[in-house]
């Protein structure tokens, strides 16, 4: 899946200005970006996003200034066996095609932008579906190019501990919007949190009125069976795409036999990882953390 979203809010925050889109359409081999990166260019030189992790947006760069000032949509081929990949650095044996076409009627509509804006807000997938040969691309899945616009991924953390606060970092480093949920006051701090939006509801009632969808992540970590197994049965009342909670095995399994007794089914008991994390032999807040993220992206990318 590709991660478009810096891109996204580009666009909103350059609208109406001249830009030209630059997207991967196909790649073979140890292509460096998937099929869907964006790469989105100002007409002042400024862009945001990648296509190749840096190996050939200066040639990029250079095109989408031709679409800019009024040359047609072009797709421009990446290979080791070209002189031109060598010439901007793509030797690692990959091949990429990049379309590069103008934000305009002719091309990327700026509406599609709203319009994706306006998917992921509902917590839906949206798609685009281009014609290479005049790119130009409308709203739809039918045509010689589709992207799907899927909603951005969230993390729900459930107890503002000392865990959290690094889970959270590392979330955002991720791209991954996070929000921290405690009624606990003095625990759910913006200086604590800074840039992280905080919910002091209780977990059942945030985690259900945030809707947790295969794009999210439900993780309980405040050690309060009040707080976590509250959140954990609205989680499972939800298409979440990662559950997980903090404990050792243990109070995995009491906290199992307490929501068995308030009737979570089985299936459901068993989407719950516990205890929370891959298995990396963590110890402290920062490597437990880092555990949880990398079981989080995990559980993302096997859904996706």
């Amino acid at each position: 899946m590709a991660d478009n979203e810096g891109v996204l809010a580009a666009a909103r925050a350059w609208a109406g200005a001249p830009m030209a889109l630059a997207t991967v359409v196909s790649t073979w081999g140890s292509a460096p970006r998937p099929r869907g990166s964006h790469m989105l260019v100002h007409a002042d030189g400024r862009f945001e996003g990648s296509v190749s992790g840096g190996c050939v947006e200066t040639d990029i760069l250079a095109t989408a200034a031709e679409v800019i000032a009024g040359a047609p949509s072009v797709v421009k081929t990446y290979g080791v066996a070209d002189a031109a990949a060598w010439e901007v650095g793509l030797p690692c044996g990959g091949e990429i095609a990049v379309l590069v076409q103008p934000v305009s009627a002719q091309g990327f509509e700026p509406q599609l932008f709203e319009a994706i804006g306006a998917a992921q807000a509902e917590g839906t997938p949206f798609d685009v579906a281009t014609d290479l040969a005049s790119g130009r691309s409308v709203a739809g899945n039918a045509g010689d190019f589709v992207n799907r616009y899927d909603p951005p991924r969230r993390l729900l953390i459930v107890g503002a501990v000392q865990i959290a606060q690094r889970l959270a970092g590392l979330a955002r480093e991720l791209g991954i919007v996070t929000h921290v949920i405690d009624p606990r006051g003095r625990f759910l701090t913006q200086e604590r949190f800074p840039g992280i939006e905080l919910d002091d509801r209780w977990p059942d009632e945030a985690v259900a009125a945030l809707r947790p969808d295969p794009a999210t992540a439900v993780v309980t970590l405040s050690h309060d069976p009040k707080i976590d197994d509250a959140a954990l049965i609205a989680a499972l009342a939800h298409p979440a795409g990662y559950v997980a909670a903090l404990g050792s095995r243990k109070s995995h399994a009491a906290r199992l036999e307490r929501l068995r007794a308030v009737g979570v089914a089985e299936i459901d008991l068993g989407r719950i990882e516990g205890p929370a994390g891959m298995h990396i032999g963590a110890i402290g807040p920062a490597e437990i953390a880092l555990s949880i993220a990398a079981s989080m992206v995990r559980s993302f990318h096997a859904d996706a």
